[in-house]
């Protein structure tokens, strides 16, 4: 998901939870509401990390979104950026990102040996106060995965999902990191190597990376990421096929019949990135299937 200073911001698609595929059962099914923490947790531990992931499984998330990007050696890394963050990231030297200079340190320029030299912790975000500071390289998707894998059987967790987002634009193509077919397979080849495909959802902005998913890898659930007003009927015409999830910016849901209307479109609701929690309450009431927060310890009682 992007961050939310521009006029949206990004988000994450949904999974369900337990033990049968997330497109086995109808959408008049009941099934358990979808708690997903934001790039783990990012308001309260460094985000897109092994101990932000685990700090959101330990607050009852039922989902883990995460962000994805390719190094110069091929590697699939999880990081929000394709770049090195001037608000978070610290250099191998110990010295802060300048801002004008963050979009120069690609990722897919540096080896993941050269990546994980990079702090990204430390510093803490100033967007996100209670955010606890700690050293925190930016991981591979494989390990993440590894990780909160035997996290859950140490901690005797249930089946949870991951939503993982392909961070794609048409401008970055072989610059910031590979085409659309050569991202895509290299992502699945990492996920469908440690997980079976009721465990994880595929979601991105760039309709380009669902259109090949859905061609290519048909028994992935794939999730619709929105910013956008053109409404679900547009945005489905240019995807040309309906997504096991439409996840919007949760602004730009105005009640329970916009809900509704997407729902009856055949999708499940999966709004971005909900952290108040009156404003949870109120999407809850009007019928989402999740929300995604940078908060989970915000989600008690909800």
């Amino acid at each position: 998901m992007r961050t939310v200073q521009r006029t949206f911001g990004r988000a994450a698609g949904g999974i369900l939870l337990l033990s049968l595929p997330f497109l086995s059962q109808p959408m008049s099914a009941q099934t358990p509401f979808d708690w997903q923490g934001h790039r783990g947790a990012r308001g309260l531990l460094p985000e897109n990390t092994i101990p932000a992931f685990r700090k959101a499984l330990d607050l009852g998330v039922t989902t883990l979104e995460l962000d994805v990007v390719v190094s110069k050696d091929k590697q699939v890394v999880v990081s929000h950026e394709p770049f090195f963050s001037a608000d978070i990231c610290t250099d191998p030297a110990g010295k802060p990102i300048p801002k004008g200079d963050e979009k120069r340190r690609n990722l897919y320029t540096y080896t993941y040996a050269e990546i994980r030299a990079f702090d990204c912790g430390s510093r803490g975000n100033p967007r996100f106060p209670e955010q606890q500071k700690q050293q925190a390289a930016k991981p591979l998707l494989s390990d993440v995965i590894r990780s909160m894998e035997a996290y859950r059987q140490e901690k005797n967790l249930p089946p949870f999902g991951y939503n993982i987002e392909i961070k794609s634009t048409p401008a970055g193509d072989n610059v910031y990191h590979p085409g659309v077919a050569e991202f895509s397979d290299l992502v699945h080849q990492v996920i469908t190597g440690q997980l079976s495909p009721d465990r994880f959802t595929l979601q991105c902005f760039d309709f380009r990376v669902l259109k090949y998913w859905h061609e290519k890898y048909p028994a992935v659930p794939l999730v619709a990421l929105v910013e956008n007003r053109r409404g679900p009927e547009k945005n489905l015409a240019e995807l040309g096929f309906t997504p096991a999830v439409y996840s919007p910016y949760y602004q730009l849901l105005t009640g329970k019949d916009a809900v509704d209307k997407i729902r009856g479109l055949g999708m499940k609701v999966i709004p971005w990135t909900v952290n108040d929690p009156d404003d949870m309450r109120r999407l809850k009431a009007w019928g989402v299937d999740g929300i995604i927060t940078d908060y989970p310890d915000r989600i008690k009682g909800l």
